[in-house]
């Protein structure tokens, strides 16, 4: 889940200084105008405390529901809890990550960075699971397939194409009604098939628009008092109305990784299925959004490494599962189950962490300039920002050599 993108918001540019009186010395104006545009230049750097929260809570949120999974069928409740959970947790994900490709065009910088930041990820870590299987699982022989994805690195393959199609939601007039057709027409469709779990990718791909079209004044909506109040009933709703739905739904829906005939329903029932649950997604990823804290919190900083939280706690699920550990009666038990609860919040935190961020950061955000072409226009840039005495000395010396020559 997840992705390294920074916020920036819409953040107008400072106006420009006022001119200095004659005095080379700054009187008490401009030394007030300049450090007020120091202040706007140092907080434009800065990252938002809401949505890295926000990315934070929601990746502990995967880590849990990924534990509970083996456990989810002994336990009504327990499910009740994975169905409420699996309603809005990859819904938040992506809705953030579609916000934050608002400024995605094809610029070449941006090209690289879709490249380095996902497709790279996508194909070590696509390579890395099967290579675990084999080795944990004892399964020399299993497949290693860049065009089926492994376990969770679907979210890598859905948010490479999804963000490369960007600029087209960005371009028609109704982005969300035609992103909904798609995912429904995408409901009745098995013969999809497997490939890039395209399911997936047109499932969910109405979230993703959702987060484009959206704008920070929307945030701001839903994290009103109000609204964080109304919230708890809504969840208690929620988590009433998946219980009645255990016996009564399969899971599958809730993956959006099958067509509606795959499931065992009529075809019809994949745009109904498909509307209602994105009806209700949005609703309880509102309910979430209000809850999270918009202010600097101790976890806030661990916001910026969901990605690798995400992508490595689950190496942990899959040797549980491989290993048996899963299997244990005391695991079963209530004080059991929280033990599992806990400690799949403690790990995916110390997956998000700095250190781990470091030993891992060659395969989530590899550097890799020996790959692509200089940008130019980057290029032009950079002289821009050179002083004007290195410019002149480096064009004499080009010269000189030239006549020399």
């Amino acid at each position: 889940m997840m992705d390294s993108l920074q916020p920036n918001g819409n953040r107008r540019a400072p106006l420009p200084p006022a001119e200095p009186p004659d005095s080379e010395a700054p009187g008490p104006r401009t030394e007030n105008i300049q450090s007020t545009q120091k202040a706007k230049a140092t907080s434009g750097k800065q990252r938002d405390a809401f949505f890295d929260n926000a990315k934070y809570l929601a990746i502990v949120l995967v880590a849990v529901g990924h534990f509970w999974e083996p456990f989810k069928g002994e336990n009504r409740v327990l499910e009740a809890g994975y169905l409420t959970v699996y309603t809005f947790h990859m819904p938040a994900f992506i809705i953030i990550s579609g916000y934050f490709s608002r400024s995605f065009d094809m610029r070449p910088d941006r090209l690289r960075r879709l490249v380095t930041g996902v497709a790279v990820p996508y194909i070590i870590f696509e390579t890395a699971y099967p290579l675990f299987k084999r080795v944990i699982d004892n399964d020399p022989q299993y497949a290693i397939s860049l065009l089926d994805p492994w376990y969770l690195t679907w979210f890598l393959c859905a948010l490479f194409i999804w963000r490369l199609t960007t600029p087209i939601w960005k371009a028609v007039r109704h982005p969300l009604p035609l992103a909904l057709g798609i995912a429904m027409l995408a409901s009745v469709s098995p013969q999809i098939g497997d490939d890039l779990d395209l399911q997936r990718v047109l499932q969910f791909l109405p979230y993703f628009v959702l987060g484009l079209s959206m704008k920070p004044e929307h945030f701001q909506l839903v994290r009103r008092r109000s609204v964080r109040i109304a919230a708890v009933p809504v969840f208690a709703a929620a988590l009433a109305f998946a219980w009645w739905t255990v016996p009564r739904m399969p899971t599958g829906w809730f993956y959006h990784r099958a067509a509606a005939q795959e499931l065992g329903a009529p075809w019809w029932a994949g745009p109904i299925m498909m509307l209602a649950l994105f009806g209700c997604s949005v609703l309880l990823t509102a309910c979430f959004f209000s809850w999270v804290p918009g202010r600097h919190m101790w976890f806030t900083a661990l916001g910026a490494g969901t990605l690798y939280g995400y992508l490595l706690h689950g190496f942990a699920v899959k040797a549980g599962d491989y290993r048996g550990w899963f299997e244990h009666s005391a695991l079963h038990e209530p004080i059991g189950l929280v033990a599992v609860t806990v400690f799949a919040a403690v790990l995916v935190t110390f997956l998000c962490s700095r250190p781990v961020q470091r030993v891992f950061r060659f395969a989530m955000e590899p550097k890799m300039e020996w790959a692509f072409k200089r940008d130019a226009a980057r290029s032009a840039r950079d002289r821009e920002r050179e002083p004007r005495e290195k410019r002149d000395d480096r064009e004499k010396q080009g010269m000189q050599e030239t006549v020399s020559a």
